[in-house]
């Protein structure tokens, strides 16, 4: 039976996500996502809380990457080097092939405002993940909230760019060409008079 091959929970991603594109999030049930893969609405419901979780699912994952390289970051870095670390951490998240796949799920996500406030949710969720863990480091509670929202600032702008069609560069080449920008900008500050 279909509804007990592994895989279900991507099976069911990979369906919303179809459906969510072709005729709108706002037009598509859950029932409607299981039942494109043989499965029950009780079965979708098992692993998702609501239909937009299927858009968002793996969140924690993610944090735990930016967390962990954070923790994985040597003790004598400063605490934006600490969050260079989380991001290149969180790259492996988001390997070429899964490109197509962000680029159609940013577009479900830019024609719906209630996903979009779901995304700025997340990403600020994940701004004070990492900021707790810069404070676990020993980091300040200011320069850990400076840090952990600059790196979640150059994740944005990264990702945004690395979804572009035409793009070819990695995350991790993207997220770098960011910081170099940033450390640009901080470096004409610092020449003031």
């Amino acid at each position: 039976m279909a509804r007990w091959e592994p895989g279900t929970v991507e099976r069911l991603q990979r369906a919303a996500l179809e459906l969510f594109a072709s005729r709108g999030y706002e037009q598509t049930t859950a029932t409607e996502i299981a039942q494109s893969v043989g499965l029950t609405e009780r079965t979708f419901f098992r692993h998702f809380s609501d239909k937009r979780e299927a858009l968002f699912y793996g969140q924690e994952q993610l944090e735990q990457a930016f967390v962990a390289g954070v923790a994985a970051a040597p003790a004598e870095v400063s605490p934006l080097e600490m969050v260079c670390a989380a991001l290149y951490s969180a790259t492996d998240f988001f390997p070429d092939e899964r490109r197509p796949h962000s680029r159609v799920r940013q577009t479900v996500i830019d024609a719906n405002p209630a996903l979009q406030e779901r995304e700025l949710h997340k990403l600020a969720h994940l701004g004070r993940a990492v900021a707790a863990a810069l404070r676990e480091r020993g980091i300040g509670e200011l320069p850990a909230a400076l840090a952990a929202e600059t790196g979640i600032t150059v994740f944005g702008l990264a990702f945004a760019q690395w979804i572009r069609e035409g793009e070819q560069r990695s995350l991790a080449d993207i997220e770098t060409a960011v910081l170099r920008e940033l450390l640009d900008l901080t470096a004409d500050y610092r020449r003031r008079p």
